[in-house]
């Protein structure tokens, strides 16, 4: 039974919905305005018939939920949403997620999916030995969904807010010191013709931190030679279904300028030489694309390509092997310990927020803390106070 409440020049008609995972009564409302030049019997007539109206479309509500499962809904999501807005990338590691979340809860009710099935969900995640991040991924697509549903008023609840994740292990990435990778740069620099490219690739990497898709996504043209910045505007991706394609970068924030070390400039001058004389070689055969990392056609580099490249190059060296985004933890780990402050490191890498910098480099944060705070002793001594 709907309730009324008059407010000045409207009205504010509740009807109750129910209880949600708590236990707590759900009630949802909307207002209603009467046009100026309606008598008291009309609005009193027009009152109780929206109020019918709002009862029975709440209703209709509750049955769409109680009639639809879990992963039927969670597959109209795919196609309402999921395909139209998100990335490749993004919808291959959703779908990857499917395979649990529908054999845990896929049969249940989207209505009566309540924390306990997710909190039990996550204990089977546990038990296959999957990783907390892997974990808080699987419950993150469920959630995604679920908040899918509230926006379509279809429950009332979002059961995934009320579970417990496991804690996140804190990451002690595997880095480079600053004495391997100027070897490694100095062994690079050795290398002549196509590899000439995987120098200037890892110099960039090095010096600016970037994410593999985005120096693979560079172009010529996104290069301010007279201010020596680079703009980073696309990202080059790869999928089994799609293959090498260019899309925007990661996240809004990833679009960014990046400013260049003098020394880089006349590095990537002789490169885009070295380039132009590849083209030049290979005539009619060659397929411009602007990029500044391509295959010997000019089409763009597989991304794929640097990985296998920087391993057999370690093997031939004998030197530590390391996954390329490791360059971009060492640059990010150079920043922190010159005292750059989060923030600014945030906009450097392009990070949507703060946060994000904080939990990937809270142990390089740490320790560059403790060393400033042990700066302190070598300024101000404690002994006199008790001599």
């Amino acid at each position: 039974m709907a309730t009324i409440r008059k407010r000045k020049n409207s009205y504010q008609i509740r009807v109750s919905t129910g209880y949600n995972a708590s236990g707590e009564q759900v009630t949802v409302s909307k207002t209603w305005i009467p046009a100026s030049n309606m008598t008291e019997k009309q609005i009193e007539k027009e009152l109780q018939r929206q109020a019918v109206l709002f009862e029975e479309e709440c209703l209709r509500r509750q049955i769409t939920a109680t009639a639809v499962k879990f992963e039927d809904f969670a597959e109209r999501w795919f196609m309402e949403y999921a395909y139209i807005k998100l990335k490749p990338l993004t919808l291959k590691s959703y779908r990857n997620h499917t395979i649990r979340a529908y054999k845990s809860i896929g049969h249940l009710r989207l209505d009566r999916v309540t924390p306990r099935h997710i909190q039990g969900f996550i204990l089977d995640l546990v038990k296959d030995n999957l990783s907390p991040k892997s974990i808080k991924n699987h419950v993150g697509f469920i959630s995604t969904v679920m908040n899918y549903a509230l926006k379509m008023q279809l429950i009332s609840v979002n059961p995934c807010t009320l579970a417990t994740l496991p804690r996140m292990n804190e990451v002690e990435h595997d880095l480079y010191t600053p004495e391997e990778v100027q070897h490694f740069l100095n062994l690079l620099s050795k290398e002549t013709g196509s590899n000439f490219k995987y120098f200037i690739f890892f110099a960039l990497l090095i010096f600016t931190g970037c994410r593999l898709g985005e120096l693979l996504g560079l172009e010529w043209k996104d290069i301010d030679w007279e201010n020596k910045i680079i703009s980073i505007k696309r990202a080059s991706y790869w999928t089994k279904e799609l293959g090498t394609y260019t899309d925007t970068p990661k996240t809004k924030s990833s679009r960014r300028c990046l400013v260049l070390s003098c020394e880089m400039m006349p590095l990537l001058k002789s490169f885009q030489d070295y380039q132009n004389e590849q083209k030049a070689e290979a005539g009619r055969e060659w397929k411009e694309h602007d990029r500044l990392f391509t295959r010997h056609n000019g089409e763009p580099m597989v991304v794929n390509r640097p990985y296998r490249f920087v391993k057999k190059f370690c093997e031939k060296h004998k030197l530590r092997d390391v996954t390329i985004h490791s360059f971009r933890h060492f640059f990010a780990s150079v920043l922190i310990s010159n005292g750059v402050d989060v923030k600014t490191i945030q906009g450097i890498l392009g990070h949507s927020t703060p946060i994000t910098t904080l939990s990937i480099y809270c142990h390089e944060l740490q320790n560059s803390q403790a060393k400033a705070i042990k700066s302190i002793s070598n300024i101000i001594s404690l002994a006199p106070a008790f001599g």
